[in-house]
């Protein structure tokens, strides 16, 4: 059996406009200056609390911040020009696992569960992760619990299991947990970031994935690093 783990923002899924517009409308909400799109899209994978402490400060009113975000949210997911497209290859890639032996896919994500229904209910997932973790029942990243919860409730252990993600904090948090981290350059920080925090390995497209996800589930975790 073999645990492979996605991270959704910036690795599934091509959020990044919708976030920093919800960003800038909670910000306008209390008449704060917005952060850079740089600085928005830098902190995507935390949870929104932990978020909005490094965007907006520890004093900021963080828990207004959060539910203005949510609520803009949920406004702009009904404008086309917002929409989150998934990137190229991610649905096949996902398909193609789906139908391997023994393979159980995952999601850890900063998302809430209420953020992780509507991707399910839009391309009809329901069925296809056997364990999603999400901000609402975790620390947020890089604490490893997401992880360590997700391979309690399939039974992996961590040399059977992946984390594949986008971000700095899934790196930091595979490592934490002792899986194999995977990073993705199409995603919202810089590939330096990754490697830094830890990747054993930088995809550039979800063809390139495919080989090191082969290595990785035919038992042989150092050709995937």
């Amino acid at each position: 059996m073999k645990l492979v783990i996605f991270d959704v923002d910036g690795t599934l899924v091509d959020s990044q406009n919708i976030i920093v517009a919800s960003q800038q409308a909670a910000f306008a909400a209390f008449d704060l200056e917005p952060p850079t799109r740089e600085a928005s899209l830098s902190i995507v994978g935390l949870s929104l609390a932990e978020a909005f402490i490094i965007l907006a400060g520890p004093h900021a009113p963080i828990e207004g911040l959060v539910s203005a975000y949510k609520e803009a949210f949920g406004v702009l997911r009904m404008d086309p020009a917002l929409a989150e497209p998934l990137f190229p290859g991610a649905e096949e890639c996902l398909d193609g696992l789906g139908e391997r032996p023994g393979v159980i896919l995952g999601i850890a994500t900063g998302k809430t569960m209420r953020g992780v229904a509507h991707l399910l209910d839009r391309h009809g997932w329901h069925d296809k992760f056997a364990t999603i973790q999400t901000a609402d029942g975790a620390p947020s990243k890089p604490h490893p619990a997401m992880i360590l919860q997700a391979m309690e409730d399939v039974g992996a252990a961590p040399h059977q299991t992946v984390m594949i993600g986008d971000s700095s904090y899934d790196m930091a948090m595979a490592r934490a947990a002792g899986v194999l981290p995977i990073g993705v350059s199409w995603g919202f920080q810089p590939v330096t970031a990754l490697t830094e925090a830890g990747a054993h390995h930088i995809v550039h497209s979800y063809d390139g994935l495919a080989p090191v996800l082969d290595a990785f589930l035919a038992g042989d975790r150092q050709a995937a690093q």
